[in-house]
């Protein structure tokens, strides 16, 4: 019989609706019956296209006595990360207090009363392997623990707190200054570097930082070397699909080959953002817009809701067979040589194994992950024999630009005829802050290259979320099929905000209005200043709430950029394009608040440190829309543009609330922007 977590509208939280565990979502109702009862929290959160919480769902969560003692000894809740990130951020920082790593599935387990932490994980298997406790072993010892050791469970709860609760002063402002600047850029640039082992993820906060603050850097052409090599690892290894476009979540090995599958809407927005920019700085790699215009028609195909929104994920695991009992990792990805031999004529699979790291025993379990190794000149030369391995994997008469139907869960996946593989699930659920980095990535891509087909995208998107999440006089952070819930975190605002600003400079790039992009974008600012602002500065992760044990004030990056990054950001561009000076002032009360974590852990903020650039560094130019064109090819990092046909000059660059000599040539618009933005070569 499904358990209380069949009525949920996550995905994820449904996933789970057949375990034998009397699973509760995270309510009022659960957390006082809870401590009412005594009974120690086992919180559980995850996300739908996680590889690992499909593994935990499909092993320990289905195990009928891990079930029986955990219902007789716990309260079991879950969490859709996606949906509560405020939840997931206060006990992720616990679990890394306690462990030094995080990772999800995230479980950890709280005392009743007031919901803190004392003991977490990550993935248990059911019984011990690869080094880990099996989870019945871990619940025993949890319950015994808490019923025996209460002094030492207090204890160690208390020097928890003392790093969980938020401060009661945040010390000496540090000054915002370019030596801080220069100082984090420089402790950040290692990140990039290629490791010898462990994982490979994109890091698309500190690569854009990094991008960004090139001419800052103690060596500009080596970090430019390193900007342009994350970029070219993104385009040519594993993680990108090289049949369908779009890029999966991550690599499990240092050589960019076999990814983890899912596909995160969150990761392609801000990738297509850092290619576009890497090619405006000066990139020409051609794999660039091909990798990008390939990836659009995967979000035309697979991502995109009728309504003109975007989906927010796609799982790494799917079914080879209808009848199988669980999805495999990878399935619908990988290929069989003996498959490829079958499809491709000899002269076809020569020319592939010419690019690609093709051999009989595989890369990956004896599969083969597509991982090119020696580029095309020309990426078109490939073309047609990946849309025969993409006539394979979709179906002969699927077209590569159309919408393709979705799998909205595994029964609808084992239970349609398709035309090609058993698609993975997608998470169709509509969630404003990604969407929002996706419609920057849009927009960024339509200015870059004055693509008006990518702008229209953006724009639709866009016009209907403010159309929909905006409701009585509240933003909300998602929507189910038409449904609103939850109300927007900082994150939502941060991100939407930035979306709007980049249509409004992607508008005046495809001779679009632009105005009504800006006009939102104040709009929204206003309303995230009432609803999270901090009096002391920068915003506040969501708004205050009695299920939360803290109400953070976060700037540090992870998969995605920090909210207060990202926001303060935000404010000088609006400072620049409104000459309101009230958002420069939040702008900077924002960045002292935050200077010491600057100071002291810049490799854990790098939107902040790209907040201080455009703080330090504000630009505007301003020209008449006949001049426009010329710049749009230039990557300058912390400027707005702002079209004036009044002007009489030819341009007018100003820094800040100092202008310069109005610019009467091109020549000389180009002299004052190169002293500005030193263009940097990796010579």
């Amino acid at each position: 019989m499904p358990n209380r977590l069949s009525q949920c509208q996550s995905l994820y939280l449904r996933k789970h609706a057949e375990n034998p565990i009397d699973w509760w979502p995270w309510c009022d109702e659960a957390l006082a019956k809870a401590a009412a009862e005594d009974r120690v929290i086992f919180l559980s959160i995850g996300y739908s296209s996680c590889h690992w919480c499909t593994v935990m769902e499909g092993e320990a969560f289905s195990d009928l006595e891990i079930a029986a003692y955990l219902n007789a000894y716990f309260l079991p809740i879950k969490v859709d990360r996606e949906e509560r990130p405020d939840i997931d951020s206060i006990y992720m920082q616990a679990l890394q207090l306690m462990t030094g790593q995080g990772g999800w599935p995230l479980n950890i387990f709280l005392t009743p009363q007031d919901r803190r932490p004392f003991y977490g994980g990550t993935y248990f298997p059911v019984q011990p392997r690869y080094g880990r406790p099996g989870f019945l072993q871990v619940l025993q010892a949890v319950r015994r623990f808490y019923d025996q050791e209460k002094e030492k469970l207090t204890a160690h709860q208390a020097t928890l707190w003392q790093y969980l609760a938020p401060p009661t002063e945040t010390g000496k402002a540090v000054p915002l200054t370019e030596e801080l600047l220069r100082a984090g850029i420089d402790q950040v640039t290692p990140i990039l570097r290629d490791r010898p082992q462990g994982t490979c993820f994109p890091m698309m906060p500190y690569a854009q930082m990094l991008l960004q603050g090139l001419a800052l850097s103690p060596n500009p052409p080596e970090l430019l070397h390193l900007c342009r090599r994350r970029g070219h690892h993104l385009l040519q290894g594993g993680i990108y699909d090289h049949v369908g476009g779009g890029w999966h979540r991550y690599t499990v090995d240092p050589q960019w080959t076999v990814p983890h599958f899912e596909k995160m809407l969150y990761d392609n927005g801000q990738i297509v953002t850092y290619l576009a920019r890497l090619w405006q700085q000066g990139d020409r790699f051609p794999q660039i817009p091909a990798a990008i215009a390939q990836t659009i028609q995967w979000l035309d195909r697979e991502m995109t809701a009728p309504e003109g929104y975007f989906y927010a994920a796609q799982d790494a695991d799917s079914f080879v067979n209808a009848n199988d009992p669980e999805p495999e990792e990878g399935a619908f990805y990988c290929w069989q040589y003996a498959e490829l031999e079958q499809t491709l004529t000899p002269t076809e699979l020569r020319q592939l194994q010419a690019h690609f790291d093709l051999s009989a025993s595989g890369n990956f379990e004896g599969k083969i992950v597509l991982k090119q190794v020696r580029p095309p000149e020309d990426p078109q030369a490939l073309g047609p024999i990946l849309r025969k391995l993409f006539a394979r994997r979709y179906g002969a008469d699927t077209p590569m630009d159309q919408p393709f139907p979705v799998a909205t869960d595994n029964a609808t996946a084992k239970g349609r005829a398709w035309p090609g593989r058993i698609p993975p699930v997608t998470d169709t659920k509509m969630i404003l802050a990604w969407n929002s980095l996706m419609i920057t990535g849009l927009a960024t891509a339509a200015q870059v290259w004055r693509e008006h087909t990518y702008w229209q995208r953006a724009a639709k998107a866009a016009q209907w979320l403010h159309d929909h999440q905006y409701q009585q006089s509240k933003l909300y952070r998602l929507n189910y099929g038409g449904t609103v819930a939850e109300v927007a975190q900082a994150e939502d605002y941060a991100y939407w905000i930035q979306a709007l600003l980049a249509l409004h400079q992607a508008s005046l790039a495809v001779g679009e209005a632009a105005q009504p992009w800006l006009a939102l974008a104040t709009q929204y600012q206003t309303l995230f200043d009432q609803e999270l602002g901090a009096k002391d500065g920068g915003y506040y992760n969501a708004p205050e709430r009695a299920d939360l044990i803290v109400r953070q004030r976060e700037g540090l990056d992870n998969a995605t950029p920090s909210a207060n990054g990202v926001a303060i950001a935000n404010l000088v561009q609006l400072f620049l394009l409104t000459e309101n000076p009230t958002y420069l002032e939040q702008a900077e009360k924002g960045l002292r608040f935050f200077s010491q974590f600057m100071r002291e852990a810049p490799q854990s903020c790098p939107s902040l440190l790209a907040a201080l650039q455009w703080y330090l560094h504000p630009v505007c130019v301003q020209l008449r829309s006949d001049q426009a064109a010329s710049l749009w090819d230039r990557y300058l990092p912390t400027a707005v543009l702002k079209v004036r046909d009044d002007l009489e000059p030819m341009a007018l660059v100003c820094e800040g609330w100092r202008c310069r000599e109005p610019a009467l040539t091109a020549a000389q618009l180009e002299q004052q922007l190169d002293s500005l933005f030193p263009v940097v070569t990796d010579e």
